[in-house]
This record gives structure tokens, C-alpha cells and sequence, in this order.
């Protein structure tokens, strides 16, 4: 096996230290932000949701008071204006409310009920996209910001580069992470020759004791939320597969029309010549590497057609066939022709 660090060998290790990391945060740091992550990064992972109860708890109420107190003395509160949007929520609904994510099958489409991704700013989910890059903003919202280094789950080397792996902060994917590669390069959003072989080589060695592991990858333009180079980590159970996978499809052998452009790509020099393909032509795309493969989905910008009103957008895990929905009666009413029918929306004329 190709020298991984030990937390990306196999997926009883990074679910321990997944939830080691998060226990330790919340008992070392006190803010708005930190109770955030590792509340959502809770509900969505049952075996740390049991193991964090309790703290989260304790912890909720000691903020919710200090909150009032200090919201009471006409004070300003110290932590950013997205996590005490996010908290003064949480504080009129109460953990209680807070469901842990729920999921069922609508056809061959995956949908997840994740109540507090709900609550999560948009960042850059509202704005119209019309190109594959933007530079780099040093002023705006990044990784390698210093407050956010309270949220790293790991940092060293990987494969022979810089890296850093942080916990997503409102996750849908499982023991969902965000790797950025030399993060201090300041790289925008915008995928290179030797970071999609590193995704690769990465996605082939994790495989091995860990076949459930992934990546996914949204361009400028395809709902990528922070323009600072990076792709989303998870590891599903070892006999688990997104959608897009599933054999029934064209694209993996079978004889249905996935309802989005997509592409199987078995060789790295293969898929990286169809993702330059995609960059000359200046094309929005989603990616979705798993061991040795890579589903290629290139699709419209955002904002350059108008999504439904039950999803904030379809990125990586929705052109992947994995749905996030906001409501309980999205969630419950949601079938498969509604989501192939904006699945259909992606599609470049």
C-alpha cells in the first residue's frame, strides 16, 4: 500500500479519529462555531452523536445563557455573524427539534432530511456563475484563515505534498471532510494537471484498505462554495455506493440513460485530458472520484438556469445522485421525477 497516513488507511480509524478530533475541539474551545461543527458533524454521524450528547448538551445550554446575558447587557457578541445566525436558531428551536439525518430511497436516487444544514449561510449559492476561474481573494473566506485552524482533523504530508484536512462544518456526506492541498499556495478554485493525479493516487491507496473512500469536486461556477482549491472527502461503508454508480447505467455498462451528462473514466491520463477538454471549453463540471474511476458530469452554471425550490443547488452529491433536502415534507414527498427532471435542468443544451 502507497504510505497513507494512518487516519486514511481504513475506515475504523478515521471514524475514531474523526471522532476523537471532535471531542477534543468541544473541550477545548468554547465558541459559537466550534459547538456548530461539532453539533452537525454529531447528528450526522450516529456513533459520535452518541458519544457527544451529553457534552453538546451542557455546552448548549452554558451559551445559550451566555448569549442572552450578553445580548441582554446590549453587548456585541464576539463570534462571526454566521454563527450567531446559525446559534440564535438553534436557541428558539432546541436541540430536541434537531433530528439526526434521516434518509430513504425514491427510486434509484438517495435523499437525505438534514435540518441543520438548513440553517448554513449560502456563501456562494445565491451568486450568478459565468466562468471556470476567479482569482484567488486573500481578503475573502478561506482555508487557511487562522481561526479556522481550531477545525483541522489533520495536517502533514500526503503522497509527497502539503496538505490539510478539515472537518466540514455542515457535512451531508459521511465522516465528509475538506482536503486542501498546500493550502498556504492560496490556489483558487480551479483543478490542476498535478492535483487531479493526486486525487486520483489518493482515492486508488485509500481504496485499498478503505474501499468506501472518495472525492468529490465542484468547479468555480458548479456550486462550489469557497473559491480556495479544494475537494470533499468521505467514506461510505465498504458495500456502499452513490447513484451514479449504480450498474443499471449507460455509462457503467448498463442500458438507462442517466439523466445528466456523464462520463466513466477508468485511466488518470484519460479523465485529466476530458477535464482540460472541459476547461478549453470553458464548461461548469461536477466530479466524483472513487478507487480507480472517475465520473466526469459536466453541467450549466449556476444561476444560468433557475433550480427548484426544495434544493439550494446541485452540486458533487446531487449530480451524484445523493440529494439534500431542507424540509420534512421535501423530504417526504420528493420522487424520482422531480429529481431527473432537474437533474435535466443541467444539461447543456
Amino acid at each position: 500500500m502507497t504510505e497513507l497516513p494512518p487516519l486514511l488507511r481504513d475506515r475504523a480509524g478515521l471514524a475514531q479519529r474523526f471522532a476523537e478530533g471532535l471531542e477534543r475541539m468541544l473541550a477545548q474551545h468554547d465558541g459559537l462555531g466550534v459547538f456548530i461543527l461539532a453539533l452537525a458533524n454529531a447528528r450526522h454521524e450516529p456513533a459520535v452523536d452518541e458519544r457527544l450528547r451529553r457534552p453538546l448538551e451542557t455546552r448548549f445550554a452554558a451559551l445559550r445563557d451566555q448569549v442572552r446575558a450578553t445580548l441582554a447587557a446590549g453587548r456585541t457578541l464576539p463570534d462571526a455573524a454566521d454563527d450567531q445566525e446559525v446559534f440564535l436558531r438553534l436557541a428558539l428551536l432546541g436541540l430536541e427539534a434537531l433530528p439526526p439525518t434521516r434518509y430513504r430511497q425514491a427510486g434509484p436516487w438517495r435523499l437525505q432530511y438534514n435540518l441543520l444544514r438548513a440553517l448554513r449561510p449560502p456563501r456562494m449559492a445565491h451568486v450568478r456563475v459565468s466562468t471556470l476561474h476567479k482569482p484567488f481573494d486573500p481578503d475573502g473566506f478561506h482555508f487557511d484563515r487562522p481561526f479556522l485552524r481550531k477545525e483541522i482533523l489533520w495536517e502533514g504530508e500526503l503522497l509527497g505534498r502539503a496538505a490539510r484536512l478539515l472537518y466540514n462544518k455542515f457535512p451531508f456526506a459521511p465522516l465528509h471532510g475538506l482536503l486542501v492541498l498546500e493550502p498556504e499556495a492560496h490556489r483558487p478554485q480551479y483543478l490542476r494537471e498535478a492535483d487531479h493525479h493526486l486525487a486520483w493516487r489518493l482515492c486508488r491507496a485509500a481504496g485499498e484498505g478503505m474501499p468506501g473512500f472518495g472525492l468529490g469536486y465542484n468547479s468555480h461556477g458548479a456550486y462550489a462554495s469557497v473559491n480556495h482549491q479544494h475537494f470533499q472527502s468521505f467514506a461510505l461503508e465498504a458495500d456502499e455506493r452513490l447513484p451514479v454508480e449504480a450498474p443499471c447505467w449507460r455509462h457503467n455498462g448498463g442500458d438507462a440513460d442517466y439523466p445528466l451528462d456523464c462520463r466513466r473514466l477508468t485511466d488518470p491520463e484519460a479523465a485529466w485530458e476530458a477535464i482540460e477538454h472541459l476547461h478549453g471549453e470553458g464548461r461548469a463540471y461536477n466530479l466524483l472520484y472513487r478507487p480507480g474511476i472517475l465520473y466526469l458530469l459536466p453541467r450549466r452554471f449556476q444561476g444560468s438556469y433557475r433550480h427548484a425550490a426544495w434544493t439550494g443547488g446541485f452540486a458533487w452529491s446531487e449530480t451524484s445522485g445523493a440529494i439534500t433536502t431542507f424540509n420534512a415534507d421535501d423530504f417526504a414527498s420528493l420522487d424520482a421525477a422531480a429529481i431527473e427532471a432537474e437533474l435535466g435542468k443541467l444539461r447543456q443544451s
